[in-house]
């Protein structure tokens, strides 16, 4: 009787375990990622980009709010902010906050669905259909959130394009709404990156292959997403169990080769999708991979 009893005995302790790890441990191991990007002319100067995504702040968060402040000190050239940065109606006056010292630096940024909605309670089940059915939550106070970003000089650049000259870089941006909701408009800032930029950087929330394809056909040299929480449930030598949207497994979280370079565009693009920094308050859980920010250094391409 003990031998029958024991195995399941070890199987329940080793699941509690787990669960207590990636939700009172790991959720909140605040992670720095680095990676050098190979996409300015060359003999450029290095270019730091700080880029932050999936907050989902809730006013309590002071140890998140802490960690994002605390990042000013990396003292990037730009800081780029790729979405669902809200998780409750009484969000937006915190992540400003947070936010405050790195709103002196130019900056852009695209929203998205969680900063349209909040969150509601969902079955985790739901993720393994690729077209489950969406709920949403109540409408969230996002205008306050974008004016607040806004009125420090970010660029929103909601199915729009723009430009900065940061640190002597002439930066062409394109953006799009989010795709995870059929917001796209990509037909509003088609057409050739601006070949006079020394680089083109695209930014959407969710990396759908259907809207990373147009920017890379248009030549952008990055682009820079979040949305997939790279898995948030990783499983250790397989990788995220779910991406939640069209792209493949393997590009779930950090630095990949979209398209190769080409003669007419010899950087190719890049892709960057950031693991983000939170979770839904009805799924507070990480394993396996941590939140993070992320530190991009464009550097001359060969």
């Amino acid at each position: 009787m003990r031998t029958t009893t024991a195995v399941p005995a070890a199987v329940l302790a080793t699941g509690a375990a787990t669960v207590a790890y990636a939700s009172l441990v790991e959720r909140t191991r605040w992670t720095l990622r680095r990676f050098d990007v190979p996409v300015l002319p060359p003999g450029s100067a290095p270019l730091r980009v700080l880029q932050l995504s999936d907050l989902h702040m809730t006013a309590g968060q002071t140890g998140k709010q802490a960690f994002v402040a605390g990042l000013a000190a990396l003292e990037p050239d730009l800081v780029v902010t790729t979405g669902d940065n809200l998780a409750g109606a009484d969000a937006v006056p915190p992540t400003l906050r947070a936010l405050e010292p790195l709103l002196d630096l130019p900056g852009a940024f695209v929203l998205s669905s969680n900063d349209y909605y909040g969150p509601t309670p969902k079955n985790p089940l739901k993720y393994f259909k690729k077209d489950h059915r969406k709920v949403f939550g109540e409408p969230l106070p996002w205008q306050e959130l974008r004016d607040g970003m806004t009125a420090r000089g970010w660029l929103d650049l909601t199915n729009t394009t723009g430009g900065l000259t940061v640190a002597g870089v002439r930066i062409a941006f394109a953006g799009v709404d989010d795709p995870h909701l059929q917001l796209d408009r990509y037909d509003e800032v088609a057409g050739p990156a601006d070949p006079g930029a020394d680089v083109r950087l695209g930014l959407v929330h969710s990396p759908e292959p259907r809207v990373l394809d147009r920017f890379a056909g248009d030549g952008y040299d990055l682009l820079l997403c979040g949305h997939t929480h790279g898995g948030q449930l990783r499983i250790p030598f397989y990788g995220a169990l779910v991406t939640n949207c069209g792209i493949d497994r393997q590009h779930v979280r950090w630095l990949h080769r979209w398209t190769e370079p080409t003669a007419a565009h010899p950087t190719g693009t890049w892709l960057h999708v950031s693991a983000g920094l939170g979770t839904s308050p009805y799924a507070p859980y990480r394993l396996a991979c941590p939140p993070e920010a992320t530190l991009l250094t464009l550097t001359p391409r060969a």
